[in-house]
């Protein structure tokens, strides 16, 4: 949008479009556009004058500057209060949002059958998160009552979409049979979903399972490549199992330096095994090697790929 159409939004919105004023809060709130700065307590004032129009969007903005605190102090009840406008409205946004603030307690006192309620109207209307969190809620019998049957079924509409955790939680439930008949297979299924799309654990289940052989042909070179994704983003069950892969050259070269790196990682992170696995390493090796595994345990920052 050029100047010039800037200023005929601007004086739309001076005019009282609610179209235009909801708009130009948005154009605040980036600051990408020609003639207009980024600027939070603007972007404010144009939502709430379209939200008191009753737009919907403006009023679902409003709600998460309130929520956010920008532009104006965090404020629970006024989030709420403008959440809510949007989603009597039928905002999928809103919805879910209500029942973050609502499951969190941290703006306002936690109520687990309101957050509930705004989680399942909103999981109805095919929010992944909100589905996620309403099957979490079953499992746990947290706002509703316990049905693990349920919670398999918004779990699993929420993974379909790819949802990560959910991917991983559904794994995990597959595994032990909880609330599903138990099958390995699918577990795996869930597992490199969930892997697939970056988690961490979900990442360290999948080679779990590749190095156990369950649910899948056993396979020491994935095992190694799924457990080193979740390594290196600083996971200790990942790092303390890559290091003891690294020693044994399980499904990698051996490699005593990079292994004691890593056990030494998870070792800083209160990992017991690592712990004991790195005393058991360090009587095979010289102070020399101990010190260099040591150095590079020291500049070793997560999502950095190193041995």
């Amino acid at each position: 949008m050029n100047r010039k159409e800037v200023a005929a939004l601007r004086e739309a919105a001076e005019q009282g479009e609610a179209q235009a004023r909801c708009q130009l809060g948005a154009m605040h709130l980036t600051g990408d556009q020609d003639g207009v700065s980024r600027d939070d307590k603007e972007a404010l004032k144009w939502f709430r004058l379209a939200a008191e129009q009753g737009h919907l969007l403006a009023q679902q903005n409003l709600g998460m500057l309130y929520y956010q605190g920008k532009g104006v102090p965090r404020n629970g009840p006024l989030a709420i209060k403008w959440f809510r406008l949007a989603a009597t409205q039928g905002s999928v946004h809103a919805q879910y949002n209500l029942g973050v603030i609502y499951d969190g307690g941290k703006l306002v006192p936690a109520d687990p059958e309101e957050a509930a309620r705004w989680f399942r109207l909103a999981a109805d209307q095919g929010n992944a998160h909100a589905q996620y969190h309403l099957g979490q809620g079953y499992r746990k019998g947290r706002g509703v009552p316990r049905d693990e049957r349920l919670a398999i079924q918004w779990l699993q509409k929420a993974a379909e979409q790819g949802h990560a955790q959910a991917g991983l939680q559904l794994g995990l439930m597959h595994e032990s049979g909880q609330g599903v008949a138990k099958s390995l297979p699918n577990a795996v299924k869930w597992f490199a979903m969930a892997a697939g799309k970056g988690l961490a654990q979900a990442q360290f289940q999948l080679s779990r399972m590749y190095s156990e052989g369950r649910g899948v042909e056993r396979d020491d070179r994935e095992a190694a490549r799924w457990c080193r994704l979740a390594a290196e983003q600083g996971l200790d069950q990942a790092q303390q199992n890559y290091g003891c892969m690294l020693a044994l050259g399980q499904g990698v070269q051996e490699d005593l330096i990079h292994a004691y790196m890593w056990l030494e990682l998870a070792a800083r992170q209160g990992n017991a095994v690592a712990i004991q696995r790195q005393g058991s390493l360090a009587e095979v090796m010289n102070a020399t090697r101990i010190a260099q595994a040591q150095a590079r345990a020291q500049q070793w920052k997560p999502g950095v790929r190193a041995g």
